[in-house]
């Protein structure tokens, strides 16, 4: 029976420790991906046991933010032909941060049968490691770069956080960390939790959560082109 298969993608380079025996005897049929990027799919199917040759027996369709869901028409000939289709992300869990989701409403718009496959979430991650409230958040993706518009973003976000109990997280390309960082510091209330995961699954990973006048008053971590997501609430 054909299927939507979402595999996950380590989140720590080379680690082999959250793919589990199930996953890779689910991966070994699949001869049609759906990827964010080719070269990590290729790398990470290899950590799944994956010794089909690509080059010859695999199919590959590159699927990021760039790619317009009109385009989706070789995907969708795949499953009405009858294939089964792996859908992967470039790091972490299919369709968290990323477009993959317009091939989940694919598969259901055709009556696919969809399995997720168990894998690891930087930002679920972050989030139980924040302390804060994980029965009510909300990923908010990259925050605008304009500073206008960030601080703008930012005071939504402390409302909301305050007004609901509701966690905030975000996250921002890592060399632009901390800019972010230290742009929080200057703008929220100090009264507000900040928590930061960042490297999270690492050995050198920064998971630290206090309130903002405490990060004032405390030597903070060097961010700077270190993966990380940010969490804010009370």
């Amino acid at each position: 029976m054909m299927k939507l298969l979402l595999i996950p993608t380590p989140i720590v380079d080379d680690s082999i420790k959250d793919i589990t025996e199930y996953s890779k005897q689910s991966v070994q049929p699949i001869r049609h991906f759906v990827v964010e990027n080719l070269r990590t799919a290729r790398r990470v199917l290899r950590k799944y046991d994956y010794k089909v040759n690509f080059d010859n027996e695999v199919s590959f369709f590159e699927y990021d933010k760039h790619i317009k869901t009109s385009s989706l028409e070789e995907i969708e000939n795949w499953f009405k032909a009858g294939f089964s289709v792996g859908l992967m992300s470039e790091a972490g869990m299919p369709c968290i941060a990323d477009p993959g989701n317009e091939v989940v409403r694919l598969a259901h718009r055709l009556g696919t049968s969809i399995e997720v496959l168990s894998g690891p979430s930087s930002i679920l991650m972050a989030l139980v490691a924040s302390g804060l409230n994980g029965q009510n958040f909300a990923f908010n993706g990259y925050l605008p770069i304009d500073q206008g518009e960030r601080l703008k973003k930012l005071k939504f976000l402390e409302a909301r956080a305050q007004s609901e109990n509701q966690t905030q997280l975000f996250m921002e390309t890592p060399y632009r960390n901390q800019g972010l960082f230290d742009f929080i510091l200057k703008s929220c209330p100090s009264h507000l939790f900040l928590g930061i995961a960042a490297n999270i699954g690492e050995e050198s990973s920064i998971i630290r959560s206090k309130k903002i006048e405490d990060w004032k008053r405390s030597d903070p971590p060097r961010l700077h082109k270190l993966p990380a997501i940010f969490s804010l609430g009370i």
